[in-house]
């Protein structure tokens, strides 16, 4: 059986991140099927510049955007903050309106934080509006993050 590639992105900017703990334990658990790459750097990325976007993006928004396209899927792990995503990772998006690398792509949304509802719909809002077509499965993972700690 082929494993399927899934390209995973961690909205928080904390080196010590549940998020990442959480996707971590997923791609143990997942391992037999699927191959996670697991994107931890979205303080790296620059600033959105919408007059780059298209024409002439920075080489680490080119790369970020191959990985997306390139994988099969995409999970996008994320805590709440103040009642919203992380800002890295609304900038990660921004970079990406202008293109289509989201379309047709199965997206998982998980919202790891105490109070996620927020967060999560936001997220949810993004999401399916950079996407055409887009299977987009949810959830919002209290209990676990609790089991991690």
């Amino acid at each position: 059986m082929n494993k399927k590639n899934i390209f995973v992105i961690i909205g928080s900017a904390s080196n010590q991140s549940a998020n990442l703990k959480l996707v971590d334990y997923l791609a143990n658990l997942t391992k037999e099927d699927f191959n996670l790459t697991i994107f931890n750097d979205l303080k790296t990325l620059p600033h959105f510049d919408p007059e780059q976007s298209t024409d002439n993006p920075p080489q680490s928004i080119i790369d970020f955007r191959e990985a997306i396209n390139k994988a099969y899927g995409i999970i996008i792990c994320t805590p709440e903050y103040v009642f919203s995503i992380p800002s890295g990772l609304k900038n990660a998006i921004e970079w990406c309106v202008s293109t289509t690398i989201f379309s047709n792509k199965p997206t998982g949304l998980i919202t790891a934080s105490a109070q996620g509802q927020k967060g999560h719909e936001e997220l949810k809002l993004l999401i399916e509006f950079i996407s055409i077509r887009n299977i987009i499965l949810t959830c919002e993972i209290i209990w676990l993050m609790n089991r991690l700690n």
